[in-house]
């Protein structure tokens, strides 16, 4: 299937102006349309340098956008193709990471998190009832509208998401970022939505202390963890942290897929829904602090922790994380 796209050429609608990114075959720049003078992100994507799968990627990348209205996602406006070139013109963000604000703020609590990880949890629930499978879920894809106080968070990069049939399990290769990858991804399994699910588990633990609850520098120790689900709760961090916070992140972080809690559940957890009363208005000084350093070391390590493809094999980088404060035995999760 062609990606939906007017004949008009780019220049004829918009103006190009400054890279705001760069990938592989494509670069991203801030572009304005002549008609109205709204601002958007141009991303070129250079055609004559793609294979025919890298086509189909394309095709299907744009396929998916085009479906996906939402506030809590970055939204496609137009797709246009010429001679060796692709324009994917998106809503231009200017808030840059969540993760990034977040350190920058002079006040972050539980409550924080949970609006956070609300905002998350809408964006996921909206695609996977429109039967679309992210299947990257991580900290890089999460940004903010503007630098605004109070700026929407929002979902980017389809880059890896595939189609599903409704609650179809099937094996749709190995795709995904090494600490983010869920069980049933690293065992081969078939697998569908709730891969997402576990991711958002990970950005939650994350979001509430600073670090993530899988960490080894040997990725293959990294996987066995994941798979047996050992994560723990350990002292002091995790002590000021609600119990309906923990009981969430239990439920995302659930090994078997089919009795993992849904987007659409979550959303009505209390911890979620009724964050007012439930959740913990402390400052959480020590969460900005450990997350200071996450940021650091995920900018740093960025060349390794880049996104596995289903050609690649178990053998490639690994995730980092600080160290947690204590050490601490891991229990497994069922």
């Amino acid at each position: 299937m062609a990606i939906p796209a007017t004949c008009t050429r780019f220049t004829d609608e918009y103006q190009l102006y400054e890279e705001l990114g760069k990938g592989a075959f494509s670069v991203v720049r801030r572009c304005v349309k002549k008609s109205s003078g709204q601002e958007y992100a141009a991303k070129i994507i250079n055609t004559k340098k793609l294979s025919a799968r890298d086509h189909q990627k394309l095709e299907r990348e744009a396929r998916i956008c085009r479906l996906l209205k939402h506030p809590n996602i970055v939204r496609l406006h137009d797709s246009i193709s010429e001679e060796g070139f692709h324009y994917l013109v998106f809503d231009l963000v200017t808030g840059g990471e969540l993760f990034e604000d977040i350190v920058a703020r002079e006040y972050y609590s539980e409550a924080d998190a949970s609006h956070c990880i609300s905002q998350i949890l809408e964006s996921v629930n909206h695609i996977h009832q429109h039967d679309i499978v992210h299947r990257d879920l991580k900290p890089e894809n999460l940004l903010l509208a503007s630098k605004m106080k109070g700026a929407a968070v929002k979902l980017a990069d389809f880059g890896l998401a595939i189609e599903v049939q409704g609650d179809q399990q099937a094996w749709f290769g190995f795709a995904g970022t090494p600490g983010y990858l869920s069980p049933e991804v690293l065992r081969k399994d078939p697998y569908g939505k709730p891969v997402d699910i576990w991711a958002c588990g990970v950005i939650l633990y994350i979001l509430l202390v600073g670090y993530p609850p899988f960490w080894d520098e040997d990725q293959h120790k990294l996987y066995q963890q994941i798979k047996a689900g050992a994560y723990d709760f350990p002292s002091p961090e995790w002590d000021t942290v609600t119990p309906e916070a923990k009981n969430l992140i239990n439920q995302m972080l659930t090994i078997n897929p089919a009795k993992r809690i849904t987007a659409e559940q979550a959303l009505k957890h209390p911890w979620v829904c009724h964050r007012s009363t439930v959740a913990s208005m402390m400052h959480r000084q020590e969460t900005v602090e450990c997350l200071r350093k996450f940021n650091a070391r995920r900018k740093l390590k960025g060349a390794i922790l880049t996104t596995m493809l289903v050609s690649r094999n178990f053998s490639g980088g690994c995730a980092l994380r600080p160290p947690p404060p204590t050490l601490h035995m891991q229990r497994e999760r069922r």
